[in-house]
């Protein structure tokens, strides 16, 4: 029996554009996409954003230091951060499952300054949701277990009362495997066909 739903943040509750944080932020500090693509992601600086093994003023100088530029500082948060919309074709379903008495959380691999720009952004972020299981302050990433252990934890359910919701296949086969109810999100339709199979409005 389903008693909590969890939901991943990207590409499921907002979309994003990794493309777009690359360009923007390469525009900040007057290099190539490419070589902010190398610096963040290929040298594994965002995992440890991710993870929470550093912070933002961390990964700020170990930019700087890599790159051999000095942006401002909240220009280059805002370069990396502004690349969310919001997945309007959500809203009606969390609106109803809020209205049913669902609890709803979100459980997501992001980074402080991702996270806090969203919920500076999107209000539903806090309006709708009262659970975070985010990998920041967790200190592990899906599809590793001990997120999944700990978002149980936050949500004060046994793993196989959650219903879980994200767009990798490799996430929802790490929830599976720690025991959740997780399928793939590919549209809202689908998405409340699957509600509606486990009996939910």
């Amino acid at each position: 029996m389903v008693k909590f739903l969890y939901f991943d943040l990207g590409n499921v509750l907002v979309h994003f554009t990794v493309q777009r944080m690359l360009q923007q932020m390469g525009d900040v500090a007057g290099i190539a996409p490419q070589r902010v693509s190398e610096v963040v992601f290929r040298s594994g600086l965002q995992t440890d954003f991710e993870t929470g093994r550093i912070s933002p003023e961390q990964f700020y100088n170990h930019f700087c230091r890599e790159t051999a530029t000095r942006p401002d500082y909240d220009a280059l948060q805002l370069a990396a951060s502004d690349i969310f919309e919001l997945n309007v074709s959500m809203l009606p379903v969390l609106t109803r499952l809020a209205e049913a008495g669902w609890p709803l959380g979100i459980l997501s691999n992001t980074c402080q300054t991702h996270w806090e720009y969203c919920l500076r952004r999107f209000a539903i972020l806090e309006s709708l949701f009262g659970t975070y299981a985010l990998s920041y302050r967790i200190g592990a990433m899906k599809p590793e277990a001990a997120i999944f252990q700990a978002a149980a934890e936050l949500a004060g359910c046994r793993p196989g009362e959650i219903l879980y919701f994200d767009d990798l296949p490799q996430h929802i086969e790490g929830a599976n495997a720690a025991g959740f109810d997780a399928v793939q999100y590919t549209n809202a339709s689908r998405l409340m066909t699957e509600l509606r199979r486990r009996g939910l409005p």
